[in-house]
């Protein structure tokens, strides 16, 4: 597989859940077979975990939301019934994962420095969670 499609940022929304669109992107490039092996490994893990952890749903769940709907407005009513969280919950989640790495975690912030060292942006101090290293990774800022 030789083209990237990119997912959506982390920082787009979809009934106020940051990182949702992002997931589902992921989930519909995995059915259709062209989600790039870079992503593969951590579908259902990392970010897209704590957005099913925090939604309160399992990967194999979502999976079948998205194989199962057309539009993302399908899967956004799907969200709105059934991971049911005040707008405040919604942004602890995000919140948590605009932190990441954890100051406490040294090999989280070693890791992030190794990656942008990878994505040959290493000079630039602007870059201070893994968020902002999708985004500039994939060509958004």
């Amino acid at each position: 597989m030789s083209e990237l499609i990119y997912p959506r940022s982390p920082r787009e929304t979809m009934n106020g859940w940051h990182y949702l669109p992002r997931y589902i992107d992921k989930i519909r490039l995995q059915l259709a077979g062209k989600l790039h092996p870079d992503y593969q490994e951590n579908l259902g893990r990392a970010f897209d975990g704590f957005w099913l952890k925090a939604a309160g749903v399992t990967h194999d769940q979502f999976v079948e939301v998205v194989k199962n709907s057309v539009t993302d407005g399908e899967v956004c009513d799907w969200v709105r019934q059934n991971a049911k969280r005040t707008d405040a919950e919604k942004a602890v989640h995000w919140q948590d994962v605009l932190s990441r790495p954890l100051a406490s975690d040294p090999s989280a912030v070693a890791r992030l420095q190794m990656r942008k060292e990878q994505a040959g942006i290493s000079h630039r101090a602007e870059i201070t969670c893994f968020v902002d290293l999708i985004d500039a990774d994939e060509k958004r800022i």
